[in-house]
């Protein structure tokens, strides 16, 4: 279980300016780049929508239309129906038949709605989803009067049938965990969590039948859900903290070398922990020298988790390499991805027959990481003098040294 926080290893230095709206932009690029062509499955929870949170998801739905995503959006209540269907029907190319909501010389124009009259999808409103959203990018499926529980459970098994890339579960008490939300779980936990008492026992019993339902959907194949607000949606789908809960069922890691179609995407989560102070200032070049030697952590369906790299070129004459840039999405702490990167690098510094890593750092967590994974602290002289040619003095004193004999 993990709560949103950071965990970081690397050189670090004080941060680098930059406003809130150019950090927002890299990241929801980033995103909005994943939800390419895919399609990504809503469902809302009944009761009163907020006027501003309502402008909020339009502009989110605008967004991900831009980037050609299909947009599925379930309700169950008909005034939350009728405003989405007001707000979105601009942004699609209507199907064939009239409004749900409209007035009588408003009927010619088209509707985005198709009603749910079971609850589980039948092939005919599967049918009429799909005529809706081969004529536009959005539809809204209508439960009329249905409960929170039976619109979620319809979601879940609408998200399965349709093998969606996403679904979103829009809850007003957002992600697990009240004050400390729980970031991400994956099956194994949630089937720790669902056991006889477990979820009582951490406060999560009221939330008990909807995460079930959630394990169920992941059992079934849906590959990734997210528990959020209304108000939290645009930073859930587009930063890397996030806002609720990310649910996946598989190995939730995999570490692997980074390929040329991941590059932009660390790039850019590099000049994020540069920006943050976690990360050593490198020069485009010196990053560049990171995405061919470097290795990416990624969970469930592609999220970005972390990063690392091992730098042994300039140390051959010694048999040496040096971990650098090993930095952990905020929302994954805890869920040991640093360590698996880690594991990763030594792996191929043992492949490549090295007698020594070693890595620098100004961060006390930072030496702490290494520490753990048996490191020890040595002196500058201890590691190949390569590494201070044009060094900063300054920064030399306050400078951690790490090293790890293989």
């Amino acid at each position: 279980m993990i709560y949103v926080r950071r965990e970081m290893a690397g050189e670090a230095r004080s941060p680098v300016s930059a406003g809130p709206a150019e950090e927002e932009f890299l990241e929801k690029s980033f995103y909005l780049d994943e939800f390419h062509e895919k399609t990504l499955l809503f469902a809302v929870a009944p009761g009163p929508v907020d006027e501003g949170e309502l402008a909020s998801f339009s502009t989110t739905a605008r967004e991900l239309i831009r980037e050609d995503a299909r947009l599925i959006v379930v309700v169950g209540d008909a005034e939350t129906a009728r405003k989405l269907e007001g707000r979105f029907r601009r942004l699609a190319s209507a199907s064939l038949s009239e409004p749900l909501f409209a007035e009588d010389e408003e009927r010619r124009r088209r509707t985005i709605v198709v009603e749910a009259r079971a609850a589980e999808p039948e092939i005919e409103s599967l049918l009429r989803l799909w005529s809706l959203l081969r004529a536009g990018p959005i539809a809204v499926v209508w439960m009329p009067d249905a409960a929170w529980m039976a619109i979620a459970r319809y979601a879940v098994k609408l998200a399965a049938r349709l093998r969606v890339h996403k679904l979103v579960l829009v809850d007003p008490e957002g992600g697990v965990g009240g004050d400390r939300v729980l970031s991400f779980l994956d099956e194994s936990v949630l089937e720790t969590l669902l056991g006889a008492g477990q979820a009582e026992w951490a406060g999560l019993g009221h939330r008990r039948p909807l995460i079930q339902v959630i394990r169920e959907g992941l059992i079934d194949g849906v590959p990734s859900i997210n528990l959020c607000t209304l108000g939290g949606l645009p930073r859930e789908l587009y930063t890397y903290e996030g806002s609720g809960t990310l649910f996946t069922l598989e190995d939730y890691c995999r570490v692997e070398p980074l390929g040329v179609d991941d590059f932009r995407e660390v790039e850019r989560l590099i000049e994020r922990g540069q920006r943050d102070g976690f990360l050593k200032i490198r020069s485009r070049e010196e990053i560049g020298e990171i995405l061919f030697t470097g290795f990416g952590a990624t969970i469930a369906s592609g999220h970005l988790a972390g990063v690392g790299s091992l730098l042994c070129d300039r140390y051959r004459g010694e048999r040496a390499g040096e971990v650098v840039a090993l930095y952990t999405v905020s929302r994954f702490k805890g869920e040991g991805v640093g360590a698996k990167l880690l594991a990763r690098i030594l792996t191929d510094a043992r492949r490549r027959e090295l007698s020594s890593v070693f890595a620098c750092t100004t961060e006390e967590r930072a030496a702490q990481f290494f520490l753990r994974h048996g490191f020890r602290v040595v002196s500058p002289a201890d590691v190949p003098a390569a590494k201070w040619v044009g060094y900063d003095p300054e920064r030399m004193r306050r400078l951690v040294v790490l090293r790890l004999e293989l």
